[in-house]
């Protein structure tokens, strides 16, 4: 072990304290702390600026936003979706009643296969649940195309994708909702929290609802809803952070650049690529590791570990091999192929606002030293 500091694999940006400060005493004054107070309405009019969307909806977090996105829907039956996510992707299912079918992933963009869809549908689909993996857009028109023939949902877990373009429009506008993430770990962060984008005022009017318990006055309550209202805390943690956003994704550039540098052509190592017509977030930067390099990717991973780097095989078992999972025909290691080999040889590297220049340099010395 060395004397250092650790490096994570992703640490959240944070803004300066004394520039919060002014927020929590308007808050104090106010006695506002939650209920769509004044911080939660302006974080949802300034993301919508940001992001180019018309219509957000702000959460306690992105699962509860995924719980509520699939109910908003009125979702049923069988529901297709990869098995190379965070599991929160395929709890939602189970959490609504309904049946995950896991289909195979591209193996350039680790996202959801579209060739492989619509051998999965049967008479009880009624949605595909699709990952945009490390914010790398799906084949959006492919799975629209899709779903058109077939009259079925699309919700995009979007969890990854903050702020990412795709061939000049925003990824989240894709799809019937978008679903997001502001854990702590991601691009932007407020503490915890999340978001469901969504293209019409009706909708957002009846998740509003949804996220209130199912409130619709005083005294009537229509729907079994959820408590995923976001504090005004939250909300004005987001409202500093997103004045700071695009000095964060620019350091993270930054670093994604001096890894392709410096990892480029070590045998056995593939840097992932990303689509050319998208603007990413750098949300994260996986390799994989295959036979050919000198050491396993657990290895290296318990390599780096030892010297206080803390790399993340995201995403590592695949959800089809956990226990509520496995009994399902679709979770069959046989049905994927291209899923499980990737699930053993991703490996991300930490990069994050914030990250020395010294430490990614070392980073690559220690890869490249085995």
């Amino acid at each position: 072990m060395t004397s250092r500091d650790p490096i994570y694999v992703t640490r959240p940006y944070l803004p300066s304290l004394d520039a919060f400060i002014p927020y929590l005493k308007n808050i104090w004054q106010s006695k506002i702390l939650t209920n769509s107070g004044p911080y939660h309405q302006q974080l949802e009019q300034r993301l919508c600026k940001h992001l180019g969307v018309e219509y957000i909806s702000l959460f306690t977090n992105g699962t509860i936003a995924l719980l509520t996105a699939i109910q908003a829907l009125g979702l049923s039956g069988e529901v297709i979706t990869t098995p190379y996510s965070f599991v929160a992707t395929s709890h939602s299912l189970l959490w609504n009643g309904l049946q995950p079918v896991f289909v195979d992933i591209d193996p350039s963009t680790f996202n959801l296969d579209p060739s492989k869809i619509e051998g999965a549908i049967t008479r009880d689909t009624t949605a595909i649940l699709p990952v945009h993996c490390y914010g790398n857009p799906c084949d959006v028109e492919a799975i629209s195309q899709i779903a058109s023939r077939h009259n079925l949902r699309v919700v995009y877990d979007a969890a990854h994708a903050f702020g990412v373009n795709y061939r000049g429009t925003s990824l989240l506008s894709h799809g019937d909702l978008s679903i997001l993430s502001f854990h702590a770990t991601k691009v932007f962060n407020t503490f915890e929290g999340g978001a469901i984008v969504c293209h019409d005022k009706e909708t957002k009017h009846r998740i509003d609802q949804l996220k209130n318990f199912g409130f619709v006055d005083e005294v009537t309550v229509s729907d079994v809803g959820i408590n995923g209202k976001m504090s005004e805390i939250n909300a004005a943690f987001g409202l500093l952070e997103l004045s700071s956003i695009e000095e964060a994704l620019a350091e993270r550039e930054k670093i994604d650049a001096q890894y392709r540098s410096g990892l480029a052509g070590i045998n056995g190592l593939t840097i992932y690529r990303r689509i050319s017509d998208a603007r990413p977030n750098f949300s994260y930067f996986p390799v994989l590791v295959d036979n050919s390099y000198p050491i396993s990717r657990d290895d290296l991973y318990n390599k780096l570990k030892e010297q206080d780097i803390y790399a993340r095989r995201y995403f590592y078992p695949l959800i089809s091999e956990f226990p509520m999972y496995r009994t399902l025909s679709s979770a069959r290691e046989e049905n994927l192929p291209r899923a499980t080999q990737v699930a053993r040889q991703i490996l991300c590297l930490p990069i994050y606002s914030g990250l020395s220049s010294s430490d990614v340099h070392r980073i690559i010395s220690l890869i490249r030293d085995v």
